[in-house]
């Protein structure tokens, strides 16, 4: 073993999801039990709190309630989208990065986030091995939308699929309910990538599940989905449609009124609208027809009541395996899954990736998992997906409501 000592931070960045925590708590847990590692922080709203010089200790937190954060949604310790510069341009934030490093002596940093995370991630690891501070740098993967090159799925994934075809087989229930139907048209999450909309086909095995799905893989076209929505209704007064927000035209133009609207702190369009837009023109060409349209918008990321277990396993697994990693002297790595689907079920280990191959590259559903119309998936995608649903997690209630963490959030620089 390549013995170093010194103190950890991790910090979370990007958007939140029901088990960002898990993942938190395994390189926490892992940091706290371990000889070489001599402090752990944690960082607020990520690299901000870096720069900021705001690191809580964790090693002040009781342990009782630390472990809370296991079964707790969104991001305990605060996100931020904060894009660091190339350091060829501006090594500005580098340099007050590596002066907080050496004034809390952090001999590790660990990433948990993203494209974009791991891109910060990539760019702290590289900087530091330029100026020659010794310090190990592991990223641990986070992202609902599944988009993480290299790895079988990302944690956070699988949670929200579950919750988009639980929604999906509750709302196909209320949908039915009146002797006069309706099209029912429900917006899911996805700007480049259709994993958390190809997982409203799961839905389909409980027999309540969408008529239509589309993917932003391929391209849309209303045409095709006015055919397609008003032939359903023909045949059946019923129709629910699974879509995912980055649906787009053979132009690259996103589908959704709102993509204009606002970006985040990459650039990135912030999209939504797509349903109502959907519904109207649906209401336009299909006259008397009833159509809603259903946005799960932030639900679909901390729905931590319908969580899945082997995601909860698995996230905190990555936390934990990028700490140990690391004390074992690996660096400049992000943590990823390597899966087998076949005769003796399902198996999940973990695998150690590049910084430099994750970092911007963009997973999507692979085309052949979509049908030859662009309107469904094919049950590819289902045995892809379903394993990663499964279990139900035991989170702690109190008066028959979520009991989540509470952080003390002791500050290092106050203390």
């Amino acid at each position: 073993m390549n013995e170093l000592k010194g103190a950890m931070i991790v910090g979370q960045s990007g958007g939140p999801s029901s088990v960002i925590n898990a993942s938190c708590y395994g390189a926490i847990k892992a940091g706290l039990d371990s000889d070489c590692i001599t402090k752990v922080y944690g960082a607020a709203n990520g690299i901000v709190g870096v720069l900021t010089d705001k690191l809580y200790i964790m090693d002040e937190e009781d342990p009782e309630e630390l472990a809370l954060m296991r079964y707790t949604p969104s991001s305990a310790l605060g996100s931020c989208r904060y894009k660091i510069a190339d350091p060829d341009v501006d090594d500005t934030d580098y340099k007050k990065i590596l002066e907080i490093f050496k004034k809390y002596d952090v001999r590790y940093f660990f990433y948990n986030g993203g494209n974009d995370s791991m891109d910060t991630c990539n760019k702290i690891s590289k900087y530091m091995k330029r100026v020659g501070y010794d310090c190990r740098v592991m990223g641990i993967p986070k992202t609902i939308d599944n988009d993480l090159f290299g790895t079988d799925h990302c944690p956070g994934y699988a949670s929200a699929a579950k919750y988009i075809a639980t929604s999906l087989v509750e709302v196909y229930q209320d949908a039915h309910v009146y002797d006069k139907g309706q099209v029912t048209i429900v917006e899911i999450m996805g700007r480049h990538a259709g994993w958390l909309a190809g997982a409203a086909s799961l839905a389909n095995i409980t027999g309540y599940g969408p008529d239509l799905i589309y993917l932003p893989e391929v391209d849309f076209k209303m045409d095709e989905f006015l055919e397609d929505v008003k032939r359903i209704w023909d045949e059946n007064k019923n129709v629910l449609v699974a879509v995912s927000e980055g649906i787009h035209y053979a132009d690259g133009s996103f589908v959704s009124e709102a993509k204009t609207s606002a970006t985040d702190g990459f650039g990135h369009a912030q999209l939504g609208g797509l349903a109502a837009l959907l519904a109207n023109v649906v209401k336009e060409q299909i006259p008397g027809v009833k159509v809603r349209p259903i946005e799960l918008s932030l639900l679909q990321r901390c729905g931590e009541h319908v969580a899945s277990q082997t995601d909860n396993d698995e996230s905190f697994l990555a936390g934990q395996t990028a700490v140990k990693e690391a004390i074992a002297g690996t660096t400049d790595k992000m943590v990823g899954f390597q899966c087998t689907r076949d005769e003796n079920g399902y198996n999940c280990q973990p695998v150690l990736l590049d910084l430099s191959s994750v970092a911007n590259y963009e997973k999507k559903v692979p085309v052949e998992w979509i049908n030859e119309r662009g309107n469904n998936v094919t049950d590819e995608y289902i045995k892809y997906a379903l394993p990663l649903i499964q279990g139900e997690i035991q989170m702690k209630k109190e008066n028959s409501l979520p009991r989540f963490v509470h952080l003390k959030k002791v500050v290092a620089a106050e203390q």
